[in-house]
């Protein structure tokens, strides 16, 4: 039997929620690389998923911390999509998915995991990206290490 170790994957499965916004903590910090965080807009930022679903899996988030979609104003909705476009075209032309999934997950129960920062999820997909790792052994395999991926986001 061949094992897959992802060990990155427990830090996610046994961490305690933090008592602070991850998103605010990021945003306020100065190491964007190891934040993760690939552009600063003027009212919002894109970073890369800690752990992802995919490679290239990244959120737009507003810098101001709102829980609530309706209590986002237009400004931020607008340049918050400005970014996604601006990365899922990044992603395009470097990974060549088929298709995405993008979208929010508002609410506990709707799936949050923070559930009191709005945020969008874009997450790249393949034909096939799903199979029989994650059904049998509760296992993703992600082919690209968050650095490259960063570094790749990021190239001129």
């Amino acid at each position: 039997m061949k094992h897959l170790w992802a060990p990155w994957r427990l830090h996610y499965i046994k961490h305690a929620k933090e008592k602070v916004c991850i998103f605010c903590q990021k945003s306020r910090g100065k190491k964007d690389r190891k934040n993760l965080i690939l552009k600063r807009g003027r009212l919002s930022f894109a970073l890369l998923n800690l752990f992802p679903y995919n490679s290239g899996h990244f959120m737009v988030t507003p810098y101001r911390h709102v829980g609530k979609l309706e209590k986002l104003n237009a400004s931020e909705i607008q340049e918050m999509f400005e970014l996604i476009n601006h990365y899922k075209n990044v992603i395009e032309k470097k990974l060549r998915p088929q298709g995405f999934n993008i979208g929010m997950n508002l609410g506990r129960v709707g799936g949050a995991g923070i559930v009191d920062h709005v945020h969008i999820h874009v997450v790249p997909r393949w034909n096939g990206d799903t199979n029989f790792m994650p059904v049998l052994a509760d296992t993703k395999i992600i082919p690209q290490a968050l650095d490259e991926t960063y570094l790749m986001m990021n190239e001129k």
